[in-house]
């Protein structure tokens, strides 16, 4: 795959999730700055994103960081594959399904995480699911290292979530359109001839099935505590979406 084509693909992919994510690039500051803070004096600090697509917050915790290993994780060896024909070396390229059994094995860790971050990523788990992956990361964290997730999170109070809900509609209805989404990103992907081989091997309608989950803040909040982190609640909103973070 050359530079190019994976530059147009990413810059494509990047445009589109602006769909899926009110205010994604601050979103995604804040969530550097947690982790810049959390890993403070730290010479060589060891993060993950999980669920990283192509690496859009993998590559910006890296320039943040310069010392730190960052590894972008994903299930999904295209968008893999373009992360790091355009963002290269910078980042370490995992293949895994968050959630499978040893996922966590599977990256070859040498030393405790310092930090782990997911974007739009997690709400796709199921609540049994996502709460053994809670119980895994905490395990594997250093003590006070943290876990910064930054998705789609209702409130608690049923009215206050409707309300939240549609502050973040009208919020992405008064930015630019692209006019690109999720399914017209892929349909176009597949017919690109760089990119066939590794849309032959796992396309976006093999994926992992979805279990979904509708847990509020507070639900979060319990199952992270009862995973082992010391600490956990929101620093950033806006509409339903959250940046959370944990501390081990």
């Amino acid at each position: 795959m050359t530079a190019t084509t994976a530059a147009r693909w990413v810059e494509r992919w990047e445009n589109q999730q602006q769909r899926y994510a009110v205010d994604r690039e601050e979103r995604f500051t804040v969530m550097a700055d947690v982790v810049e803070q959390v890993t403070l004096g730290d010479p060589a600090p060891l993060v993950l994103d999980l669920g990283s697509g192509p690496g859009a917050l993998a590559s910006r915790l890296a320039a943040r960081l310069p010392d730190a290993e960052v590894l972008a994780v994903d299930a999904d060896p295209l968008l893999l594959q373009l992360g790091n024909s355009h963002y290269g070396t910078a980042l370490r390229y995992v293949e895994a399904t968050i959630g499978e059994p040893g996922w966590l094995d599977s990256l070859a860790l040498d030393r405790p995480i310092d930090a782990a971050v997911s974007a739009t990523a997690l709400h796709y788990l199921g609540e049994d699911t996502l709460s053994r992956v809670y119980r895994e990361l905490a395990a594997r964290l250093r003590p006070g290292g943290v876990l910064v997730n930054g998705d789609h999170i209702s409130p608690d109070a049923t009215r206050i979530s409707e309300l939240a809900l549609h502050i973040g509609q009208r919020r992405t209805e008064r930015h630019e359109d692209t006019g690109e989404d999720w399914e017209s990103w892929w349909s176009d992907a597949a017919s690109d001839p760089e990119l066939a081989p590794l849309l032959a091997r796992h396309d976006h309608g093999r994926h992992a099935h979805c279990e979904g989950n509708d847990l509020t803040l507070s639900d979060h909040v319990m199952l992270l505590r009862q995973a082992g982190f010391s600490q956990a609640g929101a620093v950033w909103q806006f509409g339903h979406s959250h940046v959370m973070v944990a501390i081990r």
